[in-house]
Parts: C-alpha cells; structure tokens; sequence
C-alpha cells in the first residue's frame, strides 16, 4: 500500500505544487520517487515528531496540503498533542499517514503496534479517517482527501498489495461500501463490517471455513462528525461481526456502539493479550477472537 500512496501522491502534486510530504528519517526505499520528482516539496524532520507536526500545521497555515509520514505509532501518539491542538483544533489541511496499520509490524514488538490509533484520532473532532481495505480503496481515498484538504489520519497496511475491488469505488465519508454480497443459504441481514486492512483476513477466514460466509461492507472514511449517520446503517441488520485489527476499547465497534442503536453487534477485535507478544502478522492476528 505505501507505494499505491507514493504513486498517487506524485500524480496529484503534478497538478498541485502546494501538496508537501514531511517524514521523520522514516520511509526511505519508498519516498525516493517523490523526493527526485519535487524535492521542494519533501521535508525531512528527522528523529523530532512534535517537531514535525509543527511544523506540518506551520506549512498548512499558509496554504499547503501537507501529509506526514511514518510508522503508525510515531506520528500518532508521540505527537497527540501537537496534533489536538495545532492541527485539528484549527481544522488545518494535514494528512497523517500512518504505516504498519494493526500489527503490521509485529516482529517489531508492541513499542510497533497500532492498536489504539483510532482510539486516539476518533477523539479529535475535525479530523476525518481513512482506512482502506485493499489498494483500490487506497486510490479512492487518496482521491478524496486530494480533492477535499481537512485534518485527516490514512491508516495504511505496511506491505499488503491486496485487491478485491476490480476498479476504484465510490466511497463518502460515513457511507458503508458493499465488497461482496452473499446470496446462499444464509440470511442476508447478518453481515460483515470492516475498515482498514482486515478484508483480506475476513476472506481468508471464511476460506479455510473458521468464519462463515456473509456479506462484506467496508466503511472506509469515518469519523466523529459522520457518527450522526451509523443507526439508519446499523438498524437495516440484525446482526453484525465488527472484524477491526484495533483492541475494541476506542475502536471501530465502540465508535458504531455510541450510535445509540439496538441492533446486536458481535465484536471480534484484538484482545489485551496481543501486547505481550512479539511475533509476525500472522501469528498476532490470532488474538483477533
């Protein structure tokens, strides 16, 4: 996905000369491309992040659209507060980009995981999240917060090139996106709900037949201000698996859970557990119950 990113990054700063990528000594072997194309437009802050997100609600002050690239924890936690209050509070056009969404960086150990990112970034009222579920919602996003500059946060998956969306789809902030529709046996009022990078486990999951097969949505722009719109969504359903690679306390469920709703949502999120083991993607999503 960070190279979809990169792509589509340098095709809009071909239209747009006021687009900048800040990085923290972070990215290299991926934001090269970028950097020969517009080395104006690149800043590299090094090891700094407050600093760096200063610095990126500086830039956007004064017109630019900047997005600010790292590992999902640095630009995230160690600067929550630069980013609270210089950038959403001024509703400021800067783009956090984080990589290694979940525990895309496992091995890494739990200093790597980004298990509460949404908690943290879905308490900030302006900002809007992007969470793609496979690289063509990538592009799709990228077109959105392109055309649309506001204080964002696009979770990435570190290396995943998964696609499941034949072309871009169409997708709006709060709006559930179909991926597949399940016409067997199985009533179609019982449903998937995912954001973010869990598509490809969803699938599969219900390909080794550990999940069973339902029909998928996808919400890949949410946030605070488009909660207002989850209880007509949710109440279409009777029940509805959550599949979210965050731990459940501040994530993806409890956001929908606060829609003052009474339709049954079954959770299957991280558990706590996850944060005392160090090990490859594969082998921390199974703490996902």
């Amino acid at each position: 996905m960070k190279n979809i990113f990169i792509e589509e990054l340098i095709t809009a700063t071909k239209k747009n000369k006021n687009i900048c990528l800040i990085v923290n000594d972070l990215g290299f072997g991926m934001i090269e491309p970028f950097a020969e194309k517009f080395p104006k437009n690149i800043y590299n802050a090094g090891v700094s992040e407050q600093s760096m997100m200063g610095y990126a609600a500086g830039l956007a002050a004064t017109g630019k659209h900047v997005f600010v690239y790292s590992i999902a924890n640095f630009n995230t936690f160690r600067c929550a507060e630069q980013i609270r209050n210089d950038v959403d509070y001024h509703n400021l056009p800067v783009t956090i980009v984080s990589a290694g969404s979940g525990v895309g960086y496992g091995n890494l150990g739990y200093s790597h995981h980004a298990i509460q990112d949404y908690s943290l970034i879905r308490s900030f009222p302006n900002m809007l999240i992007a969470s793609p579920g496979d690289v063509m919602e990538l592009r799709s996003c990228m077109d959105y917060l392109i055309s649309k500059p506001q204080p964002s946060y696009l979770r990435l998956e570190k290396g995943s090139q998964y696609q499941i969306h034949k072309k871009k789809p169409k997708i709006y902030p709060g709006k559930w996106l179909k991926v597949w529709n399940y016409k067997g046996k199985l009533k179609n009022r019982d449903i998937y709900l995912s954001t973010g990078a869990v598509i490809e486990f969803i699938e599969k999951k219900i390909k080794e037949k550990k999940y069973k097969p339902k029909t998928l949505f996808s919400l890949p722009l949410w946030g605070m201000k488009f909660k207002k719109d989850q209880k007509k969504n949710i109440k279409k359903f009777n029940t509805i698996d959550i599949v979210e690679d965050h731990l459940k306390d501040g994530g993806f469920q409890s956001w929908l859970n606060e829609c003052d709703n009474n339709t049954k949502l079954i959770s299957k999120s991280l558990k706590k557990e996850v944060i005392n083991k160090v090990g490859s993607k594969e082998f921390l999503m199974n703490y996902l119950k």
